[in-house]
């Protein structure tokens, strides 16, 4: 026998332990030490991993057996079925070609950039014709031969008179020939090229106050003014001694009867922002030369009809001698400014009356009468709750107050205006009343309506009117939001234009504004906004004054009140949806081409639809069109149709392809 511990030792090279052997089945009957002798002589035992790997090797092939017996089976020839399906494959083999038939025009490619615009059976678009040259100059509210059928009583028959229906030209406004891209700003407000606005009866008629000079082949304009010969930068230094124009507490003014808008020109150097109106009268293409100078302007006269503005617009109006009766009709057009001024704003006057007793002679005028003229302006200032609080030379300066808690009128016999305070001034006729002080709702606040940021502050704080919940559906929130949306658009409009925010496009047109936010987004010294907003919009033009921007309502059915080519850029957002079923797209299209300069640009944004419709109709019109995606991408309806105008002039016999579209995103 030998020891368990030498058979452990000998056996341990195997592997083995002795709990293994003695509880291993085969060998049960076997002693201990007869198991170990034979298992160490055996010199390649049958080890338990060997059996295991054979064990493993027999199920996997059961495994593999079973499973291609069972897919024989499913297949279906395993139940003699191959013929029904060999019959069936035949049959799909035949759908597919089929189908491959029908359908031959798949389109692969990617359109990331680009909206297919879906063909309609209609008739192609109409080619629109050039007009004759005789309406190069065309004002469809204001022509003269149509104004002298009206009377002449307070101005009417310079008033906005639109044509019928029958009557309006449906044809393209000319340039006329020699027609140049205007001077960029700031050189546009000095000189004027001769060929784009020919009319040279200026330069005499105002010789001897350098409103305007002819130099060569084009117009040279020094500043001057009639009642500022020396020029306007002087005479704005004088009023800015009374009024605080430099810090930014003024920021919008009316200029009326505004001549070739000098003063507006260079209240652009104090950041002022002027609305500036005159008559389309004996003095030619006025309010023209002061677009075409790249100034605010609109053709615009105080007759019968409210301004077209909010009421507490401007921070300043001005008169420099305007020739406007102010004491007429028991001081109507007076209450019309006050309408319009802000509380807390400044009038200034400079002109007839003011200084009679050094110009009567000059003016051909008593001085009996020039002295009640001016005791009845200021008897009428005062019923209005202004104060006086300049005068010297020329310039006499009111101030309205910024509240009635002050007013020393309270007993005064001019009439309050009745009903709402509202903007609903559309061709309402004016009248012989004073519009009330907003109340002043406690001690603390002091300015009636709201005091307002100094600008560029004011630009995006939240608006009097809008925390006051004067703006129906418009709160602090919405109004953030509205900023901040229009912020992003106009950076996607930069990368669709690098142009945009530079000189390019000076003189911008927003066709339905809103809350202003496209202005605000577009704000810089290069260019300006007129924020239009329909009269058949909701009524947001006081958020826009507010924000120290400027702006007019307007109907698109009917022609604006500039002249042909006075705008660079239009942006025009969901205008064509708004005026659906109101008026004809082609008229509402055919203005916007006439007040468009030649390559200038035009940014539609609107439902897909109905660009697909403005496009056809653009594209008789001359201009070339990109449509581009929305920029949050191609899934949203709302689309964006980028149009150039392209340059032609009067005697052209077709277009001249010198426009250039934005290169991304064609189609």
């Amino acid at each position: 026998m030998f020891g368990l511990s030498s058979v452990k030792c000998q056996c341990g090279k195997l592997g083995f332990t002795r709990r293994q052997l003695i509880t291993e089945k085969r060998y049960a009957d076997t002693s201990p030490s007869e198991v170990m002798m034979g298992s160490c002589k055996n010199t390649q035992p049958v080890s338990t991993r060997t059996r295991t790997s054979i064990s493993l090797i027999f199920v996997t092939g059961l495994c593999c057996f079973f499973y291609l017996l069972g897919s024989w089976q499913r297949s279906g020839f395993g139940r003699g079925e191959g013929a029904t399906i060999a019959l069936e494959t035949a049959t799909k083999q035949a759908q597919c070609t089929y189908t491959t038939d029908i359908v031959t025009n798949l389109d692969f490619e990617p359109h990331h950039r680009t909206v297919k615009i879906p063909q309609r059976a209609k008739p192609k678009p109409v080619v629109f014709k050039p007009c004759d040259v005789k309406y190069k100059d065309y004002t469809p509210c204001h022509e003269q031969k149509r104004a002298m059928k009206f009377p002449r009583e307070n101005m009417v028959y310079r008033e906005r008179h639109c044509p019928p229906e029958k009557e309006k030209l449906r044809c393209l406004i000319p340039a006329p020939k020699g027609y140049m891209t205007p001077f960029p700003w700031p050189k546009s407000r000095d000189y004027v090229h001769y060929a784009n606005v020919p009319f040279k009866s200026l330069t005499v008629a105002k010789a001897g106050q350098n409103w305007v000079k002819f130099q060569g082949d084009v117009f040279n304009f020094p500043g001057g003014g009639t009642m500022f010969p020396q020029g306007a930068d002087a005479y704005i230094e004088a009023l800015a001694k009374v009024i605080p124009i430099k810090d930014g507490s003024v920021r919008t003014a009316l200029d009326t009867g505004c001549g070739v808008a000098s003063w507006g020109a260079y209240m652009l150097k104090k950041n002022v922002l002027t609305m500036s109106f005159a008559p389309r009268d004996v003095h030619e293409a006025q309010v023209q030369f002061a677009l075409e100078r790249g100034v605010p302007a609109i053709i615009g006269v105080l007759g019968s009809i409210r301004l077209p503005y909010p009421p507490r617009a401007f921070d300043m109006a001005h008169c420099s001698r305007c020739l406007i009766p102010w004491t007429s009709n028991e001081g109507m057009y007076l209450m019309e400014v006050d309408r319009v001024l802000r509380p807390g704003g400044y009038w200034v006057l400079s002109g007839p009356p003011i200084n009679w007793k050094t110009y009567y002679k000059t003016w051909k005028r008593s001085k009996k009468e020039l002295k009640a003229e001016q005791k009845r302006i200021e008897e009428i200032a005062v019923s209005l709750c202004w104060e006086k609080k300049y005068e010297k030379g020329d310039i006499a300066i009111w101030r309205k107050k910024t509240n009635d808690r002050s007013c020393y009128n309270k007993s005064s016999s001019v009439k309050t205006c009745k009903g709402k305070d509202t903007g609903d001034v559309w061709y309402k006729t004016m009248e012989v009343c004073v519009t009330p002080f907003p109340k002043v709702s406690s001690e603390v606040e002091v300015v009636a309506g709201g005091k307002l940021k100094k600008f560029p502050e004011r630009l995006f704080s939240v608006p009097p009117c809008v925390t006051k919940g004067l703006v129906e559906g418009v709160n602090a929130e919405s109004y953030q939001e509205d900023n901040k949306l229009w912020r992003k658009r106009v950076s996607n409009y930069k990368r669709i234009d690098r142009l945009i925010g530079s000189n390019r496009y000076r003189n911008v047109m927003d066709m339905n504004a809103g809350l202003g936010g496209f202005a605000a987004a577009f704000e810089s010294s290069k260019s300006w906004v007129m924020n239009v907003v329909p009269t058949v919009a909701k009524n947001t033009l006081s958020v826009v004054f507010e924000r120290g921007l400027i702006g007019i309502y307007h109907d698109w059915c009917e022609g604006f009140s500039t002249y042909p080519r006075t705008y660079d850029l239009i942006h025009a957002n969901n205008v064509f949806s708004l005026y659906q079923n109101r008026c004809n797209v082609e008229d509402i299209l055919l203005e916007m081409d006439r007040i468009l300069r030649p390559e200038g640009l035009v940014i539609f944004r609107d439902e897909v639809d109905v660009l697909n419709d403005v496009r056809k109709i653009a594209y008789g019109m001359r201009w070339d069109t990109k449509l581009m995606d929305h920029e949050d991408g191609p899934l949203v309806p709302v689309k964006i149709l980028v149009a150039v105008k392209k340059y032609w002039v009067a005697g052209d016999s077709g277009s001249v392809g010198n426009s250039t579209l934005p290169s991304s995103g064609e189609n």
